[in-house]
């Protein structure tokens, strides 16, 4: 089996007396988009500024396709992408100038530059602006742009820090197209978002991180079931339900209903296979149902279990 394209290893990093990283292991193979998601303040941005040799761990190591960051940082940059949160852009230049110079900056020759700059244009739909200056743009564009700027040189490995974050869906989407050519043509890709349901759409495998620790790491569903999250059934019946109802179906648990709404009733159901009879029972001892609505568990769900945290909640 192939070395995975970015592999750290046991990454700490301290900022006074705050502990950012406690022992972080990352490992990503070529053509594999990774997930990395954590509440607010979890280690998250620390992780990637030490994965893109901008700042120095203070324990650990990081190995990007094959060369060890600390000893071959510049052998190893050529191999990376970065597409930071904050837009890493020249706004009084145009689209073509900042793609081009940072084509250049990345070891590309002109030719080539200009060739990588045709390309990404066009994949980001800003090829009828390319001559147009950056401070021009609307924020979908220079977002589309920032992504676009990251990647001129096909890294190896791609970095990206909340690439969507406040774009327009024609952005997104757009920015998603990108994200899903580049993992296709063999690059290793760590999406950082605040967005569950981008990690679920683009990513393999999430890796969790809460406290300066990796709480979890594996595909989605595996993270699911291992959060033992339930499916949740919620149904409204036209006569309030009686407590303890459901109390001889095995594998259902009644769970409290919102405060006030008597006619409510909230189920933890192990099996969905079993809703149909729950809904027929419910019916039958509630005098018909008005409504029901079935929660399959998620990665939201998940990553509350794990970290006791929503997603942009702070630890």
């Amino acid at each position: 089996m192939d070395a995975p394209v970015v592999e750290a290893r046991g990454l700490r990093k301290r900022f006074g007396e705050r502990v950012a990283l406690d022992g972080v292991d990352v490992a990503v193979n070529a053509g594999e988009v990774a997930g990395l998601l954590g509440p607010n303040g979890a280690g998250k941005t620390t992780t990637l500024s030490i994965l893109a040799g901008t700042l120095a761990a203070d324990a650990g190591s990081v190995r990007i396709a094959g060369h060890d960051l600390s000893e071959s940082a510049a052998l190893a940059r050529l191999s990376l992408g970065v597409v930071p949160q904050s837009l890493a852009l020249y706004p009084s230049l145009t689209a073509a100038e900042n793609l081009t110079f940072f084509g250049r900056m990345h070891g590309l020759t002109k030719s080539q530059a200009l060739a990588a700059t045709a390309r990404l244009l066009e994949e980001v739909g800003l090829a009828d602006r390319a001559h147009d200056v950056v401070a021009t743009f609307s924020g979908g564009m220079k977002r589309r742009l920032n992504v676009a700027c990251g990647m001129p040189h096909r890294p190896a490995l791609l970095l990206l820090d909340e690439p969507t974050a406040g774009v327009d869906p024609q952005s997104r989407e757009l920015i998603f197209g990108v994200v899903e050519r580049a993992a296709a043509a063999g690059a290793a890709i760590i999406y950082s978002t605040h967005y569950m349901e981008e990690a679920e759409r683009l990513c393999a495998r999430v890796i969790l991180i809460d406290h300066g620790r990796v709480v979890a790491d594996g595909p989605i569903a595996q993270l699911v079931t291992l959060a033992g999250a339930e499916s949740r059934l919620e149904l409204t019946t036209r006569v309030a339900l009686q407590a303890g109802w459901a109390r001889a179906l095995a594998g259902v648990r009644e769970l409290p209903a919102a405060a006030g709404n008597g006619a409510c009733a909230v189920l933890a159901v192990q099996s969905i296979e079993r809703v149909p009879e729950i809904i027929a029972m419910a019916g039958e001892a509630g005098g018909g149902i008005v409504e029901f609505h079935l929660h399959r568990p998620n990665l939201q769900d998940a990553f509350i279990a794990l970290t006791g945290h929503a997603l942009r909640d702070t630890p």
